[in-house]
């Protein structure tokens, strides 16, 4: 393929402590928070050795700040540090300029990109504020009691405050979310078959999955998660981002969303 038409492969990872069970009315110690998304932080960091491609990791302060050891390990290999918040349960304005400051600290590098925890809203102008030059919260699919941007871009674009927008990769004309809930549920082929179609048309791919997915723990009958939301967890799952991983190769490049700024 030239060069020039070769696609932006963006893949990222919510790095956050493990706080889903409680959605479903279910308690969760600080220790269990910590060790079931380390546990999953480092399987991914473990894949995507393997595949020697580098991705972005937006992490909470709160996880930074207790697995220092991870967030060097994630420099050292060359990914990107972006914040996720200062932790995964509660947001106000001024946490996004406290975890870039927490999460520079940590890593030792500048933080430009910002996505926020469940996707959820924030105002543009806090987030340009705060110093960040791009923000990945869009996904342009309706989902039902979520959000509906069914008219967004499917491709990156700048708002009216200059602020780069990323948005989460889905099927061109059909609007099919190609989120983390795809990923696990589509067979294995047909989600393939989507994401290569996806990464012709629009010469982008932007996947973002959770720590939680990589790891056999978040599968316990006792956090009373629902099993679409759970399958595949652990060795599974991480068998499966390897497979995508090699999927795509011949169709982009796998870089992170800095390195992509000047892009699109």
């Amino acid at each position: 393929m030239n060069p020039s038409k070769r696609a932006k492969l963006l893949l990222s990872f919510d790095i956050e402590e493990f706080d889903l069970p409680e959605e479903y009315g279910v308690a969760v110690s600080e220790a269990d928070r910590m060790a079931v998304s380390a546990d999953g932080t480092k399987k991914i960091l473990d894949v995507l050795d393997r595949a020697g491609v580098k991705a972005t990791f937006f992490i909470t302060a709160y996880f930074a700040e207790r697995a220092p050891e991870l967030v060097a390990r994630m420099a050292r290999s060359g990914h990107e540090i972006a914040s996720h918040g200062l932790n995964h349960s509660f947001f106000e304005a001024s946490h996004l300029a406290e975890s870039k400051e927490i999460l520079e600290k940590l890593s030792g590098g500048k933080l430009v990109g910002f996505r926020m925890a469940r996707l959820a809203p924030v105002a543009k102008s806090d987030i340009v504020n705060a110093g960040y030059r791009y923000e990945s919260s869009l996904n342009p699919v309706w989902l039902p009691g979520r959000y509906n941007h069914l008219s967004a871009s499917l491709l990156p674009f700048a708002d009216e405050g200059g602020l780069k927008q990323y948005p989460v990769s889905a099927v061109p004309f059909l609007r099919l979310p190609l989120f983390w809930l795809s990923f696990k549920n589509f067979p294995f082929f047909v989600y393939r078959a989507l994401a290569r179609f996806a990464v012709k048309k629009t010469r982008y791919f932007n996947l973002y999955t959770h720590p939680w997915e990589y790891s056999e723990a978040a599968a316990d009958p006792k956090w009373h998660i629902p099993p679409y939301i759970t399958r595949h967890a652990g060795a599974a799952y991480a068998a499966r981002l390897e497979k995508l991983i090699a999927s795509l190769r011949d169709l982009g490049d796998f870089v992170t969303f800095q390195e992509t700024l000047e892009d699109f």
